[in-house]
């Protein structure tokens, strides 16, 4: 009797206890996570905002939520906030904006990292890139940095010309049927699989029939836009951040789906590649490519690369090797198409830069006697922005524009706004004029006014690969063909990893000249 009076009164205090314990550790959470959001809300007092567009629980998230309207709500709020706002991410997140080349340098010219950490854009790509050169950082990065870095000298990338106009070439023959017919045809998943079929060859010498597909998408090309936009759909959904709801819904499994996909035929090109390393001379007159260098980079005291960090790095450039830079042509292709004067100016250059060469072919030497033709690339760049944003967490604080941005911020760099502000490109920033990148124009401009590849010690590795890339694909079709709009198509952009078209970009196609869209 005793013993359960004992029991009892033990039983009641362990709960009193358990009770107890319960409320002060939630009295502890709740006052942390009040003086935490009074003192970030104190943090940002004053900072420009567009206060009629929050909401009082959900911040601003219901923009980022509706694409139809982001990229015009986007450029209001440029055009009111030239330099840099804040928007509110529920009521315990805050983003950075910065538009405008004064505040984006302050950053692209550190190498403060990604934003990786908990509810993060970059946490949610890492399933798929792993911490690649893309997202990792500190000492990581630094590293991959100086290990990859000799991958994209111009010895490696001059050999590349050739396959560049070998993978054009198939294009220029897929798309030859569709001309002079009266229909117009979808261009951005044809361009797609032509800059993976590049990237292939250049950097892993890997050869594959992803551009004969007979009018069907290469899976690859599939998955990887897949992968992008569910990446961009689970950063502007919080309740998906966690990854135990993330992975249980339909969105989760097919991303996991897609990223076991893509990194088994990274595996593939790996695993082929160390086999024939084992019998390939090195010291030969064979250039080395990328998979090459990353097989055999190795530190000062003779470290190399792990498996995994291999296998991040040919995801990463897998990725941004092809769909970037198909982003980039297809929307210069459409530009060139709504405006037949620049696209005829072009063709004209082209025709005689190439008879000028040799041997009728582009080669190197050849490239930057393009210079109409690039100037239509960098204004279709800035224009369209393929990769339309980055983000970084700055490392010190930072003014701009009379405030002080908190060190450990989550900054994000709108590319296309900079590219669309009016106080730096005027109010016709709309327009296509490939003029604006004449030399006397640039020699006027900010460095830091026109940023498709990012800037400063973390700008892109691959950006003199991808401008070669463009020069010779848009070449080897305006030889050969003319371009114009489909105007009963919708072509509307989806601002993802990349830039990308809702329905694709169809265009009518029409040979030059009557003369056979063939090869040049």
């Amino acid at each position: 009797m005793e013993t359960s009076r004992t029991y009892g009164i033990l039983s009641e205090n362990w709960t009193s206890f358990l009770l107890v314990s319960v409320v002060t550790y939630l009295v502890i959470v709740v006052t942390k996570y009040v003086k935490d959001l009074v003192s970030l809300w104190s943090s940002f007092r004053g900072f420009p905002e567009p206060k009629k567009d929050r909401h009082w629980l959900l911040g601003h998230l219901q923009i980022f939520a509706d694409n139809s309207s982001r990229l015009d709500k986007l450029q209001e709020w440029t055009v009111q906030f030239p330099k840099m706002y804040i928007l509110w991410i529920g009521l315990s997140r805050v983003r950075v904006i910065l538009n405008h080349p004064d505040s984006l340098k302050k950053v692209l010219i550190t190498s403060d990292p990604k934003p990786a950490g908990f509810g993060e854009p970059y946490r949610h790509g890492l399933p798929w890139l792993g911490e690649g050169l893309l997202i990792s950082s500190g000492a990581k990065w630094k590293r991959s940095r100086r290990l990859l870095t000799p991958a994209f000298h111009f010895d490696i990338l001059k050999p590349y010309v050739k396959i560049y106009k070998t993978c054009a070439d198939l294009l220029l023959k897929n798309l030859n049927p569709h001309a002079d017919t009266g229909e117009s045809v979808e261009i951005y998943n044809m361009v797609s699989s032509c800059t993976l079929d590049i990237i292939l060859r250049c950097a892993f010498s890997y050869e594959t029939d992803c551009q004969n597909m007979r009018g069907r998408t290469h899976p690859y090309v599939t998955a990887v836009q897949e992968i992008a936009t569910g990446w961009a759909y689970r950063n502007k959904s919080p309740w998906l951040h966690p990854d135990f709801i993330f992975y249980m819904t339909k969105q989760g499994k097919k991303f996991k789906e897609n990223c076991d996909y893509v990194h088994q035929v990274a595996e593939d090109i790996i695993d082929k590649r160390r086999q024939e390393i084992k019998n390939m001379d090195l010291s030969s007159n064979r250039y080395l490519d990328f998979l090459d260098i990353l097989l055999t980079a190795r530190d000062e005291d003779g470290g190399c690369l792990t498996r995994s960090e291999i296998r991040s790095e040919v995801d990463t450039f897998l990725f941004e090797g092809h769909d970037t830079t198909a982003s980039a042509i297809s929307w210069i292709l459409y530009s060139l198409a709504e405006h037949p004067e620049c696209q005829k100016k072009c063709q004209e250059e082209i025709d005689k830069v190439i008879s000028e060469t040799e041997t009728g072919e582009l080669e190197w030497k050849d490239l930057g006697k393009l210079e109409y033709l690039t100037q239509c690339i960098k204004e279709g760049m800035r224009l369209h922005s393929p990769v339309p944003a980055i983000s970084r967490i700055n490392s010190q604080p930072i003014q701009v524009d009379g405030s002080e941005i908190p060190k450990g911020s989550i900054m994000l760099l709108l590319l296309y706004s900079l590219h669309h502000n009016p106080k730096v490109w005027g109010e016709d920033h709309m327009d296509f004029k490939p003029e604006r990148f004449s030399r006397e124009n640039n020699e006027k401009r900010d460095a830091y006014a026109f940023c498709p590849f990012s800037a400063g010690p973390r700008n892109c590795i691959g950006q003199n690969f991808a401008m070669s890339e463009e020069r010779v694909v848009l070449a080897t079709l305006l030889k050969r063909l003319s371009f114009t709009l489909d105007k009963t198509h919708k072509t509307e952009k989806v601002m993802a990893a990349v830039m990308r078209p809702r329905d694709g970009i169809k265009l009518y196609i029409t040979a030059r000249d009557n003369k056979p869209a063939s090869s040049l």
